[in-house]
């Protein structure tokens, strides 16, 4: 028999079925009864899990990492499906089929990444192209760079996730550069390739998303700014002369910029076309995915409109519907 995938699922389905558990939590509530709040996957998505009225003990059972058979029933709360658990318990890895739990990227990497080598190769600038091509050099850097997810809720947030956003991005700045002719091109690109490369370390997949603790304590920015500097000295190495320091300094400004205000985590505000423009396009890039996926895989078939969306802090049209 078939097994149910995440992405099957529906409202008020029973379930008993096998899952990967990406993550699991004890937490309390307002009256200091413990309850279970899991993570859920297989190679379609991911679900939330919630046992009320657990112990530590019977917690302890179960582990990150585990395959668990659980038995519960699906509901919809606030726009988002959820599981309560009735009951969850580990099963032995012989009883399982690994690719059902192997989460695939949305697009393959290998045209999306041949896409990103051509544009850093098309870099005027030889000590910026330098620069780009040592991350395309580095076979640990590209792997976690092919591999992670751009975030571990928001916009992108699946395997491979990272490598889209960039190349989705990248295809907008070669446009808009097109477009204002006061803007460097070469910088834009390289910005775009950097601007959240931090992430190849901040952020951890496997088995499922979390952040690593570097990744808690440092920040994404931060780390991109030590790769970056690590990339810096490659190029120096294969040019044998050090990088125009002017260049260097504009495009560590646009990492540590592109968040766009202090507020949302940047140290310093935008304070060049280039700087600005890379935090446009990303925010637009972002936005854009969640309106698209929060669209595509609302449950509310019938309705015009999708629940109340606390992030986008906005309900969005799908469109009219035939009733």
């Amino acid at each position: 028999m078939a097994r149910v995938s995440v992405r099957e699922l529906k409202d008020g389905d029973s379930v008993n079925e096998i899952f990967l558990l990406a993550d699991r939590q004890l937490r309390s509530n307002r009256n200091g009864n413990l309850y279970l709040l899991a993570s859920l996957r297989d190679r379609s998505g991911i679900i939330s899990g919630l046992m009320w009225n657990v112990t530590e003990e019977s917690a302890n059972d179960i582990s990150t990492g585990d395959y668990v058979r659980v038995r519960g029933k699906v509901q919809l709360f606030q726009g988002s499906l959820q599981m309560i658990l009735m009951a969850i318990d580990t099963v032995p890895d012989t009883a399982i089929n690994e690719e059902d739990f192997q989460m695939q990227p949305v697009q393959e990497a290998a045209p999306m990444l041949a896409r990103l080598r051509e544009f850093v190769e098309s870099v005027e600038s030889e000590d910026l192209r330098a620069i780009g091509l040592s991350v395309l050099g580095s076979e640990t850097l590209l792997h976690r760079l092919c591999a992670a997810p751009a975030g571990v809720k928001a916009h992108h947030a699946y395997m491979g996730g990272l490598l889209e956003h960039v190349v989705s991005m990248t295809e907008l700045a070669d446009r808009i550069s097109a477009v204002y002719s006061d803007l460097s091109r070469d910088l834009l690109l390289l910005g775009v390739l950097f601007h959240d490369i931090g992430k190849t370390r901040e952020l951890g997949w496997d088995p499922g998303l979390v952040y690593t603790d570097e990744g808690q304590l440092l920040g994404h920015i931060h780390l991109g700014m030590e790769i970056l500097a690590d990339c810096i000295k490659l190029a120096e190495s294969e040019l044998g002369r050090p990088i125009d320091a002017e260049q260097v300094l504009r495009l560590k400004h646009m990492l540590i910029s592109h968040h766009g205000t202090r507020e949302y985590g940047s140290p310093v505000i935008p304070m060049t076309p280039e700087a600005l423009t890379l935090n446009s396009i990303d925010a637009l890039d972002s936005k854009m995915h969640e309106f698209t996926r929060t669209i595509s895989e609302d449950v509310n078939q019938d309705s015009s409109w999708t629940p109340y969306h606390p992030r986008l802090e906005r309900r969005l049209f799908k469109g009219l519907q035939d009733n």
